[in-house]
């Protein structure tokens, strides 16, 4: 029997491997390792100060803080969302499927102008919460709810097409075997979604720990109190102080890729865990 190949009309892996390495050196590999490289000019010690100076640690504290929450926050509102969207058919779910994607294509700057509109003592929510003496911009409040808005389409975007994918005949089965509807969530449904979920915590908190231009007009910019890092690393630029920018850039990056490889690790373990259910 003479066996034929044929050949793909694809690239092949020398070809492809080859693209992805130069187009990941040039755009991730080549400039994290300028940063790297401008950083080793200082000396530990040097790098030491810079990067944990009383200003730069309270950008730290704001900025990871209040991603951390917005990540959470999206995690069982985007949740829901996903749910409301995929289960049910009701008038306007398109229009509502469609708003999901608006912090996608809206400017960074629109963004933030309409977040500190609709948040100002006389915008729409702002007006209500003046009385109950809540500031929401130029806190840090006004951040997180920010960063709430940016990354509500991660959470969204990955856990609507495992539901979509989720037969409905186990969840009968459930049912049918005496369990609860909470039971069904917790021990049927969640496993199946978390590793979905991981994902989508990973994507809002990158997304929220290097948002800029939606976040400064609410956020106000006052040291120590709304200074987000970005700020501070732009703020350290316009002041000629590169080893400086430089230092705060790196030790944000250190912080994320530490963050990002956490949450990794426990979106693998939740599929090793749960994939087979």
């Amino acid at each position: 029997m003479t066996t034929v190949f044929r050949r793909s009309a694809l690239p092949g892996f020398s070809l492809t491997m080859g693209y992805t390495v130069v187009y990941l050196s040039l755009l991730v590999l080549i400039p994290l390792a300028t940063l790297v490289l401008k950083t080793a000019e200082l000396s530990p010690s040097e790098l030491w100060t810079l990067a944990t100076s009383k200003r730069a640690l309270a950008s730290y504290e704001i900025t990871f803080g209040a991603s951390f929450i917005a990540a959470l926050v999206n995690v069982v509102f985007g949740t829901v969302v996903a749910w409301a969207l995929n289960r049910y058919d009701f008038p306007g779910r398109g229009i509502l499927d469609a708003l999901v994607d608006i912090p996608f294509a809206l400017p960074t700057a629109v963004s933030g102008l309409a977040i500190t509109a609709v948040l100002a003592p006389t915008g729409w929510i702002g007006r209500f919460l003046t009385p109950l003496g809540i500031k929401a911009v130029f806190t840090p409040l006004g951040i997180t709810l920010a960063l709430v808005f940016i990354g509500l389409p991660f959470v969204v975007r990955t856990v609507q097409p495992v539901l979509q994918d989720f037969d409905r005949e186990i969840e009968e089965a459930s049912a049918t075997l005496g369990a609860s509807r909470r039971q069904t969530i917790l021990r049927v449904m969640l496993p199946a979604l978390a590793p979905s979920v991981a994902t989508g915590v990973a994507l809002a908190f990158a997304r929220a720990v290097g948002e800029y231009g939606s976040v400064i007009f609410v956020a106000g910019n006052m040291p120590f109190v709304s200074e987000i890092a970005p700020l501070l690393i732009v703020t350290r630029l316009e002041e000629f102080d590169y080893a400086g920018a430089s230092a705060i850039a790196t030790i944000m990056l250190a912080i994320s890729f530490a963050a990002l490889l956490a949450i990794n690790l426990v979106q693998a373990w939740s599929r090793r865990r749960f994939g087979d259910v």
